[in-house]
């Protein structure tokens, strides 16, 4: 029995839905070629982790295609030569449309993937909610490009059915590379819109990046560093400390430095601001370091009267 087109595309969109919260807090879960280019482009995702990422996705989706062809096979009436849901275009597009058509629909349907992806995961964007806005963007696509190629959108996904089909299907992979992968990297000028922050952002478009959340965290960590002036690395880890246990975590206040720091080409503090707050604190010591004095920087607009704490360091040290 048959799930038919809805079914199909709706397998595909709760999937990316579920993964993404399953994995996404580790790697992003990118799980296409594609997306991962399209941030590389958008400055969300450091360009050295391109090529890591592309291999394992290729991987992951050769074993994919091969645990379903395990438990296809165990059917009798079961065959390649019916195509594996392999793509192609010509008169093995599902709907026999031309080259030109499967092209376009592949780089205008993954562009606006892409699009869905920088949007939902902005740091102003409403938090929590981006995994079910990919899934059912996701799902949306499927039901308009399985017809015509059986939808790619994602060249390992095309990858692994193509090599156990082999012949016209390895034949035309070419087009379900080069399609996705011009749709993902067409996102820059989306840029235009607001979805991407820049690499180039001022002090003042950064500090707009924080939320008030945020911004009530990087005065808790000058309070801090006020507070625990015994030398520079003791304060240094003090403010670390306190900042990343005030930014991290749900809401948008963990958003907002993660995004500033992949602007920055910074992933591995981009890493200590999605992880939760109290395993934040247990995280690399140096990112927590960056991240305090990343929000001295982003604060740099904003000078404070001095706090409470101040006052009393400074009594302190007058009774001493």
């Amino acid at each position: 029995m048959g799930i038919g087109l809805l079914g199909v595309s709706l397998a595909f969109g709760l999937t990316v839905l579920s993964m993404a919260y399953a994995i996404g807090h580790i790697s992003g879960c990118h799980l296409n070629p594609a997306v991962t280019l399209g941030l590389v482009t958008g400055g969300r995702f450091p360009a050295k982790e391109l090529l890591p990422y592309v291999v394992m996705q290729v991987l992951g989706g050769l074993l994919g295609a091969g645990v379903l062809y395990l438990i296809a096979s165990g059917k009798t009436s079961f065959s390649l030569s019916g195509g594996f849901a392999s793509n192609g275009y010509g008169e093995h597009s599902p709907g026999g449309y031309s080259l030109l058509s499967c092209l376009t629909a592949e780089v205008v349907l993954t562009f606006m993937f892409l699009v869905i992806i920088l949007g939902s995961t902005h740091g102003r964007a409403p938090s929590g909610f981006a995994p079910i806005a990919i899934g059912l963007g996701l799902t949306l696509i499927h039901l308009i490009g399985i017809p015509v190629t059986n939808l790619s959108v994602n060249p390992a996904r095309s990858t692994g059915p193509a090599l156990f089909v082999g012949g016209w299907a390895v034949a035309q992979l070419w087009l379900f590379w080069v399609a996705p992968l011009a749709g993902g990297a067409l996102d820059a000028p989306v840029n235009v819109f607001g979805f991407v922050e820049q690499p180039g952002h001022g002090r003042q478009q950064q500090q707009q990046l924080l939320a008030p959340g945020a911004r009530r965290g990087v005065d808790l960590a000058r309070e801090v560093e006020a507070d625990a002036a015994q030398g520079p690395d003791h304060r240094q880890k003090q403010g670390g400390l306190r900042a990343t246990g005030a930014l991290v975590g749900a809401g948008p206040r963990g958003g907002a430095v993660e995004q500033t720091a992949l602007a920055q080409g910074q992933p591995q503090v981009a890493a200590c601001a999605r992880a939760p707050g109290r395993q934040a604190l247990r995280l690399d010591r140096r990112a927590r370091i960056e991240i305090s004095l990343m929000l001295g920087d982003l604060g740099a607009e904003q000078r404070l009267e001095p706090t409470r704490s101040t006052k009393r360091h400074e009594h302190r040290q007058a009774l001493s």
